[in-house]
């Protein structure tokens, strides 16, 4: 059993710089583990001395950080494992410092009751090599128009609800639902796109999707329910998390309702604040994404927003397509882009270019979700879950397609240049992953 694991040798780390923005700690020591917790991480770690028969590791030059956590990652099982299983997913997570996921419900069948919850946390438990948490659908078959049984669901152990790819476009339904998931205190994770406005549309309307000759979705379909479900979300008093915007309009609508008092919080996916409009290039379908692409004005206006904290958390939106749904016309192909193994690394741009500080940009990727979200997860504190990533902010490398282990390839990044790599991942202390092995 590996070092650190439960009913294994205690584990020290030692002389790498510890990030806890949970404690708010940026400091050099060491992260000390024992029977799958955290004995001590930072500066004083090791002051009471090693316990008996530890092993020691010197990481000089490393990073560590508490494991990740990607509220928004889309799997193939049940019904399309030959996309994504649940436990490919969970060996991309780990690889990409990822320690916990929430698996949404967009499956068939669609994750609305509660054999179906159990499925997926039994089969996390049995073949995941990270901890895996279920989404619950929030209307049956995801058609949103009936509300599924929170109550029961959220026993058996979801952790919010949400519509998956599909908004909810029935505003009785959703006010209905969300004063439902009040008594329940469950999170409400919604995307937002309207109906109608750029029905068609396939790109961010605008002078690029003209020279391309592509249909454009406007910046109001987004916009627009975002406001009717955070009036919504303030009428119910609901716990409300947009999950993926990608508009300065969008943040201004979130922080008016924070004003308000309202209990609502937003997401990004991390291709909205690494990406634009322009990287579509001669129509390549990996990257067409919903939301979609925007110009870089708006990408840098995201940025700023997550510097600040007005954009809570970042999520992968890992969402796993085939040949027979990517490898056609950009206007025919599906939507959706890979991003478990590659969202730290992508992230990381923002720290090497100065525009996110370090603290903040794990906060967003780990801490935050784990929050928000409820989850034992997000923390170094002496106690918690050895759920931890271990860290060379340094070390170069290229995205190559052979090599990524989700079964998808529908990866934005493929042959991308990053600095900052996984060195290892531990999940309850149990080394999952090891990035020179």
């Amino acid at each position: 059993m590996a070092s650190g694991a439960k009913g294994g040798r205690p584990l020290a780390l030692t002389n790498l710089r510890v990030i806890d923005p949970s404690r708010n700690l940026d400091e050099t020591g060491a992260v000390l583990i024992e029977d799958g917790r955290i004995l001590a991480a930072g500066r004083d770690a090791l002051n009471q001395g090693l316990p008996e028969g530890a092993q020691t590791r010197d990481c000089s030059g490393l990073l560590a950080v508490p494991g990740l956590v990607d509220t928004r990652v889309f799997v193939g099982e049940p019904g399309a494992e030959h996309r994504e299983t649940i436990a490919s997913a969970a060996r991309a997570a780990a690889a990409g410092g990822i320690t916990s996921f929430v698996a949404m419900p967009d499956t068939d069948p669609v994750i609305d009751d509660v054999a179906l919850v159990e499925f997926v946390l039994k089969t996390g438990r049995d073949k995941a090599v990270v901890n895996v948490h279920a989404a619950a659908a929030l209307t049956k078959g995801l058609h949103g128009e009936e509300m599924t049984e929170f109550g029961l669901l959220s026993e058996a152990g979801a952790v919010c609800f949400t519509n998956g790819r599909e908004p909810v476009h029935d505003t009785l339904v959703l006010r209905r639902a969300m004063t439902y998931a009040r008594h329940f205190d469950a999170v409400i994770a919604l995307e937002t796109r309207d109906r109608y406005l750029g029905a068609g549309g396939v790109m961010n309307e605008g002078l690029l999707a003209s020279w391309l000759g592509l249909s454009g979705i406007p910046r109001e379909a987004e916009i627009i329910p975002l406001e009717r479900d955070l009036r919504i979300a303030t009428l119910t008093k609901a716990r409300y998390h947009a999950a993926k915007i990608s508009l300065p309009e969008s943040v201004e609508a979130i922080s008016a309702a924070k004003a308000r008092g309202a209990n609502v919080s937003a997401g990004i996916s991390i291709n909205h604040v690494t990406l634009n409009e322009n990287d579509i290039g001669e129509y390549r379908t990996f990257f067409k994404v919903s939301p979609p692409l925007r110009g870089e004005d708006d990408r840098r206006a995201m940025v700023q927003a997550l510097a600040s904290g007005e954009i809570d958390l970042i999520s992968s939106s890992h969402d796993p397509q085939d040949v027979d749904t990517k490898r056609l016309p950009f206007a025919d192909a599906a939507d959706g882009a890979i991003g478990l193994e590659t969202m730290l690394a992508a992230a990381l741009r923002l720290h090497h270019s100065g525009e996110v500080p370090l603290m903040r940009l794990i906060d967003a990727l780990s801490t935050r979700p784990a929050r928000i979200f409820g989850l034992e997860a997000g923390t170094l504190a002496p106690g918690a879950r050895a759920d931890l990533a271990v860290i060379d902010l340094e070390e170069p490398w290229v995205v190559a397609r052979e090599h990524l282990l989700s079964r998808s390839k529908n990866t934005p990044f493929e042959n991308a240049r990053f600095t900052g790599r996984v060195v290892e991942t531990y999940v309850g202390g149990k080394r999952v992953h090891d990035g020179r092995a």
